[in-house]
């Protein structure tokens, strides 16, 4: 059994991951840290997770250097930014290491995510070793890696709707329009105004129109799947909801395709992903469909004049999008069944 370190336990991802890990069969133990909880017990910050039927005990909230020095594996649920230097103490050291941030998504791409997040890098040939750990894309790399970039939550529920029309040649690249809209949580723990309660009930958001974050990620990973340069337009919407990612994703046909088709390319690209699951004909996805699972559900459409395809992409932001998708990349890593610690049922209400 695996001891596993958690960077930045006490956000929402990070109290998803070690809720998932106290879990895992094969882990035995679970350090965490916390710098605004340091000291005090999990249980203490987070009563829910008072449980007495967890495979290993619950941590207490230590410093990051002691975390790492503890950890067979260490998870970094830091924010961006934040990740880098605990990334080179791991992989010089020889422990695999798993950002959730955005800190090495772009592997060699530097000068993107200087542009969007502000930074350069310090360790550029660490970023140029990262795998972005997609595991529906990049399955056999990440089971070599020293270092994997969690995919976005957006992005996750953008590329997996995406990759079988993009791998398949059926689109116009030019002509991909995504709305995607989430719940409150993918904002993280702390308190702002745009998520304070009285803001974001009753009302559906649309935010950073043209400057998200998750724009350039999208349209980096769109492009390897397409083998050419992809350019979308984005458009991510808060609603009020815990939890959740439904993106609604339409791209004109490069050719006329029924519905059939278009079904049967996605059925065939996903046979045997045991996480994303393709609807069938005349089904929606939904995000209810989906929380407190690491499944992505795809449905797939046509538009009334059959001339676009309009596909649609749920998934748990905290889960597939975040904290499930991690366990998942270090299961593929470390040689574990890829459903270890996820086989979860979606609750029907």
């Amino acid at each position: 059994m695996i001891h596993v370190g958690v960077l930045g336990a006490t956000g929402y991802a990070g109290l998803e991951l070690t809720r998932i890990l106290l879990q895992h069969p094969e882990v035995g133990g679970v350090s965490a840290s916390s710098v605004s909880f340091e000291g005090k017990s999990l249980e203490e910050v987070y009563p829910s997770m008072v449980n007495r039927h967890f495979n290993v005990a619950l941590p207490m909230l230590e410093k990051a250097e002691d975390v790492i020095a503890a950890s067979d594996v260490v998870f970094s649920c830091l924010p961006h930014g934040h990740a880098e230097e605990a990334g080179y103490q791991c992989v010089s050291t020889g422990k695999p290491f798993i950002d959730i941030s955005a800190d090495f998504r772009f592997g060699a791409h530097e000068e993107i995510f200087k542009k969007w997040y502000g930074a350069g890098y310090k360790y550029p040939e660490l970023h140029a070793e990262a795998v972005y750990g997609l595991p529906e894309l990049h399955r056999e790399d990440i089971r070599s890696a020293a270092l994997i970039a969690n995919p976005g939550c957006y992005p996750t529920s953008v590329e997996l709707g995406l990759m079988p029309a993009l791998q398949g040649g059926i689109i116009e690249l030019s002509s991909i329009v995504i709305t995607s809209m989430s719940g409150v949580t993918g904002a993280g723990r702390e308190p702002s105004q745009t998520t304070h309660y009285p803001e974001a009930a009753d009302a559906t958001s649309p935010y950073k129109v043209g400057s998200h974050r998750h724009q350039p990620e999208i349209d980096l990973l769109l492009s390897e799947m397409a083998g050419a340069s992809v350019r979308s337009v984005f458009t991510p919407v808060l609603v009020p909801m815990n939890r959740g990612i439904v993106s609604t994703i339409c791209c004109r046909l490069a050719r006329p395709l029924s519905a059939a088709d278009l079904h049967s390319l996605y059925t065939e690209r996903y046979a045997g992903e045991l996480f994303v699951r393709v609807l069938p004909l005349g089904s929606t996805a939904s995000s209810r469909f989906v929380k407190f699972s690491n499944y992505c559900d795809i449905s797939v459409h046509l538009s009334a004049d059959g001339e676009r395809a309009v596909v649609i992409s749920a998934i748990d932001n905290m889960v597939k999008g975040a904290a499930g998708q991690a366990v998942q990349n270090m299961n593929i890593l470390l040689g574990f069944d890829e459903t270890e610690g996820l086989r979860f049922i979606p609750p029907a209400f």
